[in-house]
């Protein structure tokens, strides 16, 4: 009883975020005149680090030649570099320029204001609640995470 109890309240959170996640992207959909998934390629960069085209595009569930202009654009305007793997030549590595760090940067404190607005009315209480909630998924999903690692 208990198991189906969890799927159920963890699909009735998989809406309830998406529902969000909606609201959030209702905020300008361009921060400094890039597009959200330039955006987001971005700020992933700047928070993981360097990364191959293919693990990227798994992240941002998207096929590499998709992401291929996007990358192309990036190095164009110059916020991200490329660095072919000398170790196998077949391997692109892409990381964030300064300039794209300090974009990543903007943009984050962009997400981050609108989070804070999306919530803005939650009483002390709730909020409390919420964050003590997360904390407690956060650890339960990282071991989870380093379990399958």
């Amino acid at each position: 009883m208990a198991r189906k109890e969890f799927i159920r309240l963890f699909e009735s959170n998989i809406l309830i975020f998406d529902k969000l996640a909606d609201k959030l992207k209702k905020d300008p959909s361009q921060v400094c005149g890039h597009p959200r998934q330039q955006i987001s390629v971005l700020v992933r960069l700047y928070l993981k680090g360097r990364a191959k085209l293919k693990d990227i595009a798994r992240s941002e569930f998207a096929t590499a030649p998709n992401l291929c202009a996007t990358f192309r654009k990036l190095e164009k305007d110059g916020l991200v570099a490329r660095a072919v793997d000398e170790q196998d030549r077949r391997n692109t590595w892409y990381s964030c320029t300064v300039d794209g760090e300090e974009l990543a940067r903007k943009a984050l404190d962009t997400f981050r204001l609108a989070i804070e607005k999306l919530f803005e009315n939650l009483s002390r209480e709730d909020e409390e609640i919420l964050t003590l909630s997360m904390k407690n998924i956060n650890k339960v999903l990282s071991n989870m995470e380093l379990g399958n690692a």
